[in-house]
């Protein structure tokens, strides 16, 4: 299996995942964030990606100094203009968190911070149940699932329909 703790994979993927990796080594996103241990999540490290997909990236972040955080992005210059980010503070599952959405390049870039191991978190655990689907199901299934992507469907109402899931966000964690 991909070790999708380290983008080094993104080198040799698609043509998006290529120019991904390029545009967060050059903006060294992953080693200005290396203390909160930064991730690659969601549809473009598996390659089920739609125009539009961001780059989301989560982090283990105490949330109880969430300034440092922030400052930390500031002070890297990983977001040098300021003008055009936006942080937010979800509630999920009962949990705060704080996105930060910015843009490097082409790519929107959506930063997902929680007080939880990058590992642990829903999105991360998503990920890999969904890669390890598509590795099982094959070709044929992750066009269906990028066909619905492409409707707008977001990606685990998606596998949820092709895989007759009830509550799908709870059941691809289960798999």
């Amino acid at each position: 299996m991909i070790d999708f703790t380290n983008i080094d994979y993104l080198k040799t993927g698609n043509e998006k995942q290529k120019r991904a990796y390029e545009v967060l080594t050059k903006y060294q996103v992953f080693s200005k964030l290396k203390s909160y241990s930064p991730i690659l999540a969601g549809t473009v490290p598996i390659g089920i990606d739609v125009d539009g997909s961001d780059l989301d990236i989560i982090c283990e972040v105490d949330l109880e100094s969430e300034e440092d955080f922030l400052e930390d992005l500031s002070l890297s210059k990983l977001i040098s203009n300021e003008d055009h980010i936006k942080v937010d503070y979800p509630v999920l599952n009962g949990e705060k968190c704080i996105t930060v959405n910015f843009t490097l390049d082409e790519f929107s870039i959506e930063i997902f911070g929680q007080n939880k191991p990058a590992k642990e978190q829903n999105a991360y655990r998503h990920m890999i149940a969904e890669y390890k689907i598509l590795q099982e199901k094959g070709e044929d299934f992750k066009q269906k699932i990028i066909e619905l992507k492409k409707q707008g469907i977001k990606t685990e109402p998606a596998f949820g329909i092709l895989l007759n899931l009830k509550q799908p966000y709870k059941d691809l964690l289960k798999l």
